[in-house]
């Protein structure tokens, strides 16, 4: 298998690592802002010419920037690929869906079920019988516990932890180091330890 990563900013090199652990070939990046040059000894290319047929994965932390290159390379004929580091751990009855990205000292625990295009990154935990909708993030050093919903395009930030059966709505943010004790609402952005939402901003008179 011959793999073209989508992006190739910091996530897209971290892919690349994951896949040269994992022995598998990748032929190159696809980024409109870096087409023509050459990242990591590698090609970039647009988007628009992944070869047909292709295997590709999104190599983007950005939830929306995922959904829509995901749509552009599945209109042209590609199909996303999961890729995982050799030292992650990924427990048994554990499903990763097309286009999972799991780093090294990741571990993903018993029952799990990643939705597709979802990211764990390196030494973050998923807990038992969770559920990661489509285009999740969990940042490095994150512990989701057991039985947690995680929504479509929702995100963990570094080293925060979401308890034991929580539910994080759709395209909300846990900010980074906060401790959800409570169901995050979709759309929200939580912080701190209990989480709470993010105060928004008065508006400039």
């Amino acid at each position: 298998m011959v793999l073209w990563i989508a992006g190739a900013g910091g996530v897209g090199r971290e892919a690349l690592d994951v896949a040269l652990a994992a022995g598998v070939e990748v032929a190159g990046f696809l980024d409109d802002r870096q087409a023509g040059s050459t990242v990591r000894g590698l090609p970039v290319r647009t988007p628009a010419e992944l070869p047909p047929g292709a295997g590709y994965l999104v190599g983007i932390a950005d939830p929306a920037a995922r959904a829509r290159l995901a749509g552009l390379l599945d209109a042209a004929g590609g199909h996303p690929v999961t890729l995982a580091h050799p030292r992650a751990i990924i427990a048994p009855e554990t499903e990763l869906a097309p286009g999972c990205l799991v780093m090294g000292g990741a571990h993903v625990s018993s029952s799990v079920r990643l939705g597709p295009h979802s990211q764990v990154h390196y030494n973050a935990t998923v807990g038992h019988d969770t559920r990661l909708g489509a285009r999740v993030t969990v940042y490095p050093g994150a512990n989701v516990s057991g039985a947690v919903r995680l929504e479509d395009d929702s995100t963990v930030g570094s080293g925060a932890v979401v308890l034991q059966g929580r539910t994080v709505g759709r395209a909300a943010f846990v900010g980074a180091a906060a401790t959800v004790t409570r169901d995050v609402p979709p759309g929200t952005t939580v912080v701190g330890t209990p989480a709470r939402p993010l105060p928004r901003r008065a508006p400039a008179p």
